[in-house]
């Protein structure tokens, strides 16, 4: 079920425990060969592929385009907040949710730079409603509910989301191809961090001066369509599991 769809007294007649999902990602940058929308579009054909195959069971809320990418901000076309008020605005979202009664709230992320606030905001409504034994408040990336793409495609080379990388050149190769620059031409730029297992504080920048972080030569709209199958039943299960949940405090 699609929210913006919806008119008030259809969602009132929802029982509150239909899961409702939150699909947050961001407007910017992606190297010199993907469209600044790129997160927003990878997250919107999942969420699509999802309601598809779970019918009228979860309740999807818009795209939220707006995201946490400040370390991109050097590059024109960035859209950016900060992240206190991106930490308000998702519990505002989520708190707005609530106040219609519902209680299985999943805040599902396609852009890594919201990961931070986005699990702060939702430790943040957890704490006010502490209380509270039957909400269900889960956070988590498309790309990081276990599947390991390249296992079922050995031809992807990836391991782990990039940046306009073989993997969302690959996605975008498959959604929409006429977005699509000229990838065969940007050399590859190593995704790993030489002060690992530390985290670095960086920015895009720091890193890649085109904007790209991975082989995005690589990629391909067969493996696009690997993996929007491979991601979109990972969310499928999950949300498969939020509506099993028996409603106890942790179990």
């Amino acid at each position: 079920m699609q929210l913006a769809e919806m008119n008030w007294p259809a969602v009132a007649a929802l029982s509150k425990k239909t899961p409702v999902v939150i699909p947050v990602a961001a407007l910017e940058q992606h190297g010199q060969h993907l469209p600044v929308f790129t997160d927003s579009m990878l997250i919107g054909e999942i969420i699509r592929r999802a309601e598809q195959a779970l019918k009228d069971r979860v309740l999807f809320a818009p795209v939220m385009w707006l995201g946490n990418s400040g370390h991109h901000l050097d590059f024109p076309g960035t859209m950016s907040a900060s992240p206190r008020a991106y930490i308000d605005l998702l519990v505002d979202m989520i708190e707005n949710f609530m106040t219609h009664g519902f209680t299985r709230i999943v805040v599902l992320n396609g852009h890594g730079g919201n990961t931070v606030p986005g699990q702060q905001a939702l430790f943040e409504v957890r704490q006010k409603h502490r209380h509270r034994d039957d909400l269900l408040l889960l956070f988590s990336c498309y790309w990081a509910l276990g599947s390991q793409p390249h296992q079922v495609d050995p031809s992807i080379e990836q391991h782990g989301m990039g940046h306009a990388c073989e993997w969302e050149t690959s996605m975008i190769l498959a959604l929409a191809p006429q977005l699509v620059g000229d990838y065969k031409k940007a050399a590859a730029v190593d995704p790993s961090q030489p002060f690992d297992p530390v985290h670095r504080a960086w920015t895009t920048k720091d890193r890649s001066a085109a904007g790209h972080i991975g082989n995005p030569r690589v990629a391909t709209a067969a493996k696009g369509e690997t993996l929007f199958k491979v991601f979109s039943a990972d969310v499928v299960n999950l949300l498969e599991r939020v509506i099993r949940w028996d409603g106890s405090r942790w179990g």
